[in-house]
C-alpha cells in the first residue's frame, strides 16, 4: 500500500489520478508534471501537460537538457484539448508530435511516451522565450515510467499532490538512444491558476545518499506554512511545512542560484541547464518560466540533482523572493 500523507485536511484518492470536471473559472486548469534526472546530472528533462477547457486549448511542454548538452525544447501553448485518454497531438514550433500519458497503477506508476519531429535546439536559453525560427531542430522521443518511492504528498490547502519517483526507460534525441535510469517527481493539480499574477519557487530533487526532497512557496504577500517534504533512504514521505527560499537573478532575469531550506535540510541550488518557456494570457500579458536542471549542495556535505522553477509574471521583480 502506498502511503499518503494525512494533513487532516484534503487527502487524494486513487480516482484523483484521473481528470476532474472543469470549474467555471476562465483560467481553470488541470496539470500533470513529469520530471526526470540522471543521478549525475548528465541528462534530464520534464514534461508538462496543462488542460484549459474553458480556454479551448492545452499546453504541452517537453524538453531534454543535461550537463554539456544543448537544450531541446518543445513548447506548444495551442495544442488541441485531448480526450480522456490524454493522448496529445500537435504542431508546436514546426514539431509534429504525439504524446501519451497513462496512469498504469494509481498512485504507484505512470507511463509517458513522446514521438516528436523537428524540435528546436536552443543554444541560448534566453532565446527560448521567443519563437526560435531558423534554429537547428532534432527528433525527440521518450518512453519512460515513473514508479513511486516513499509515498504521496498532498498540499494541505489546494488539490495538488507530489510523488517522488524512480524513473526508467528510453530517450531518443536525434540519432542518439539513451537507456535511462534515474529519479524524478510527478505532480497533479487542478483548479484556477493565474500564471500572470503571482511569482513562485518550486524545487525537487534527490541527494547522493538517496534522500528525496521537495519545497514550494509563492510570493503571495503573506507568510504561510509552505509545503515541503523529505524522504530518507528506504523511508516514507512525511508531513512537513515551512519551506523558505531566497534567490539571486541576473540582468536577463535568469536565476543565478537559490538558498533553499526544508526544515532540517539547508542547501544551495545552482542551475546547470535551463529549459525556459513563456506564456501569453488571454489579454496579451506575458509571463516567463525559467525552469532549470540544478545541482544541489547541502550544508552537511551531500549533493544531488533535480529541477527548480522560478515563475516570473509581469512585474515579478517587485515581488519579495524569500
Amino acid at each position: 500500500m502506498v502511503k499518503i500523507v494525512d494533513h487532516g485536511t484534503w487527502i487524494p484518492r486513487e480516482e484523483d489520478e484521473g481528470c476532474h470536471p472543469a470549474g467555471a473559472e476562465p483560467l481553470w486548469n488541470e496539470s500533470v508534471y513529469l520530471d526526470f534526472t540522471a543521478d549525475d546530472g548528465s541528462v534530464a528533462g520534464y514534461v508538462r501537460l496543462g488542460l484549459y477547457p474553458n480556454w479551448n486549448r492545452a499546453w504541452y511542454w517537453a524538453c531534454l537538457v543535461g550537463r554539456d548538452r544543448p537544450t531541446v525544447l518543445l513548447a506548444d501553448d495551442h495544442a488541441p484539448l485531448p480526450g480522456p485518454d490524454l493522448t496529445v497531438r500537435g504542431e508546436g514550433h514546426r514539431a509534429a508530435y504525439r504524446a501519451t500519458h497513462e496512469v498504469t497503477v494509481p498512485m504507484r506508476s505512470f507511463r509517458l511516451t513522446l514521438d516528436a519531429a523537428a524540435v528546436p535546439v536552443v543554444d541560448d536559453p534566453a532565446r527560448a522565450y521567443d519563437d526560435p525560427g531558423g534554429a537547428e531542430t532534432t527528433l525527440l522521443g521518450f518512453d519512460l515510467e515513473w514508479t513511486t518511492v516513499g509515498g504521496v504528498y498532498p498540499y494541505g490547502f489546494l488539490p495538488r499532490y507530489e510523488i517522488p519517483c524512480e524513473v526508467a526507460g528510453t530517450i531518443r534525441a536525434g540519432g542518439e538512444e539513451i537507456a535511462f535510469s534515474g529519479h524524478g517527481e510527478r505532480d497533479h493539480s487542478w483548479g484556477e491558476r493565474d500564471w500572470w499574477q503571482t511569482s513562485w519557487l518550486w524545487s525537487s530533487g534527490r541527494l547522493d545518499d538517496g534522500t528525496f526532497f521537495h519545497g514550494m512557496r509563492a510570493n503571495a504577500g503573506v507568510e504561510l506554512p509552505w509545503p515541503c517534504f523529505t524522504v530518507p533512504p528506504g523511508g516514507e514521505v512525511g508531513h512537513r511545512a515551512g519551506f523558505t527560499a531566497s534567490s539571486v537573478f541576473g540582468a536577463d532575469g535568469l536565476p543565478a542560484g537559490s538558498r533553499l531550506l526544508v526544515p532540517g535540510l539547508a542547501m544551495s541550488a545552482v542551475p546547470v541547464a535551463f529549459a525556459p518557456v513563456a506564456m501569453t494570457s488571454p489579454d496579451g500579458r506575458t509571463a516567463r518560466f525559467p525552469r532549470a536542471l540544478c545541482r544541489f549542495e547541502t550544508e552537511d556535505g551531500r549533493s544531488g540533482h533535480g529541477w527548480t522553477e522560478w515563475h516570473q509574471p509581469p512585474g515579478w521583480r517587485g515581488h519579495a523572493w524569500g
